[in-house]
């Protein structure tokens, strides 16, 4: 699996100062699971030094100068951005995380400056960043400040995983049959996420209008990537475990079903971890050999060594 990663992050020397970022969770965590393909469209154009860069408000219209001979670099790095990002889909990436408040790269937020010498507005997006955006609406994107946000995390991994996973079933040719058993595998994830694309996807796979195979796969791709990038919370996710539970209480003695469903509150009450619940939830599982619940992602949505369901904090 390959990840798109500023290349600063991954201890690269290309900032303005010849400097990096180097993110420990990134390299230390991300790298036992990930492939990395760095990107720099800065270096890439300008070299390592060189000036600094910001964003610049001119005439209702957001450009790139040098920061201190303020230079207008718009056009120079707007080519090098729009390089980088068809790059992305010959990388065959699964995701991308960006340096954040970065001019070229921060997602959101970026400091925007007056061409005066008014107070900065944190309103601004990097250029790379929103070429991104543009070509790739559904790629899994974040930022290696946002992903200390358990939360924030734990979404974006959930769908870099998923996100792979479909654009391999798709390129695999699959047959009506196959699109079922994946969609089914899907269930639960999808209904954490939005109630919404769940309805959609089944009436997809459905197909009462008969469409052929091909343009069925499209539809329900597109609506997948859509429905992933949908974040779960609390709610939604005490909704799944509740049906989740509703496959074992008759199977289960009185006490034995107390205790789950003080698992399931103890989580919506924020006392205890996903996890706790989910692991109680794969015990029952796997006692009763339940196979549809065995196939279900939502369970197990990726190695569970990376332990994002473990804190508190990573639902809302």
């Amino acid at each position: 699996m390959r990840l798109g990663i500023s290349a600063c992050l991954l201890g690269t020397m290309c900032r303005y100062d010849g400097s990096d970022n180097k993110d420990g969770f990134i390299i230390n965590t991300l790298g036992k699971y990930f492939d990395y393909e760095p990107y720099c469209p800065e270096a890439e154009v300008f070299g390592t030094p060189r000036p600094t860069i910001r964003l610049v408000e001119v005439n209702d219209e957001t450009r790139v100068h040098t920061s201190f001979e303020s230079k207008d670099l718009t056009d120079e790095l707007d080519e090098s951005c729009e390089k980088n990002a068809n790059r992305i889909q010959n990388d065959m990436l699964c995701g991308f995380v960006l340096k954040s408040n970065s001019p070229t790269c921060g997602m959101e937020r970026v400091k925007v400056y007056k061409d005066t010498n008014a107070p900065s507005e944190k309103k601004g997006t990097g250029r790379f960043a929103a070429k991104i955006k543009e070509k790739y609406p559904f790629l899994p994107l974040e930022e290696e400040g946002r992903l200390k946000d358990p939360w924030l995390r734990e979404n974006f991994l959930m769908q870099i995983f998923a996100y792979k996973h479909i654009h391999e079933f798709v390129l695999g040719k699959p047959s009506f049959k196959d699109l079922i058993e994946f969609h089914t595998q899907y269930k639960y994830l999808i209904y954490a996420k939005s109630h919404i694309f769940y309805k959609k996807l089944g009436s997809i796979v459905a197909n009462t209008e008969k469409k052929g195979l091909d343009t069925v796969l499209e539809e329900y791709k597109w609506a997948f990537l859509e429905a992933i990038n949908e974040k779960g919370n609390i709610k939604k996710t005490y909704n799944v475990l509740l049906h989740i539970f509703g496959y074992f209480k008759k199977l289960i003695t009185s006490s034995e079903k107390q205790e789950i469903l003080e698992f399931i509150e103890d989580y919506k009450n924020k006392l205890i971890p996903l996890v706790a619940v989910i692991n109680i939830l794969n015990l029952y599982t796997k006692r009763f050999e339940h196979s549809y619940l065995l196939g279900q992602k939502f369970l197990n949505p990726y190695p569970k060594e990376l332990a994002l369901r473990s804190d508190i904090k990573a639902y809302k």
